[in-house]
């Protein structure tokens, strides 16, 4: 697979669980006497939305880039990687209603204790996964954006 069709399959992917969400954020509204669905149902919603749109950003600069396609897919296949494990932790914290901020200590899944090591490294690893994987993807598409 190309790392553009990565990137839009992606986005796609993205965009029909943000609109999948916000059927289930509806549905929590209008069954909550306070009229709110639970935080992470909310968060899981925007996310999902954002993330298809990031997509698109990933799929664009994988276009530009000069770099080798194998260096572009996974520069595009890390962040949508972790983009996905976000969105399913936040799923998963919106099913069990269990937290309205999951960094909040301690940290636990349902009534599971998470060790506070497994948060951090998975924290540290979004957020260099993440970056990074942008990073290789608009240094490859660098000369072309400054010459074209």
């Amino acid at each position: 697979m190309s790392p553009v069709n990565l990137a839009l399959l992606s986005c796609g992917m993205f965009f029909i669980f943000g609109l999948i969400t916000g059927l289930w954020k509806y549905r929590g509204m209008i069954t909550s006497d306070a009229g709110h669905a639970p935080a992470y149902v909310d968060i899981c919603h925007r996310a999902s939305l954002m993330y298809a749109f990031a997509c698109l950003v990933l799929a664009e600069f994988a276009r530009l880039s000069c770099w080798s396609a194998e260096v572009n897919l996974a520069a595009v296949a890390v962040p949508v990687t972790f983009f996905a494990a976000a969105v399913a932790s936040y799923a998963l914290h919106g099913m069990l209603n269990d937290t309205d901020n999951q960094l909040r200590r301690p940290h636990k899944i349902g009534e599971h204790p998470v060790h506070g090591s497994v948060v951090s490294i998975f924290i540290y690893a979004l957020a260099i996964g993440e970056f990074g994987g942008f990073a290789v993807l608009f240094a490859g598409s660098f000369h072309t954006l400054i010459s074209g």
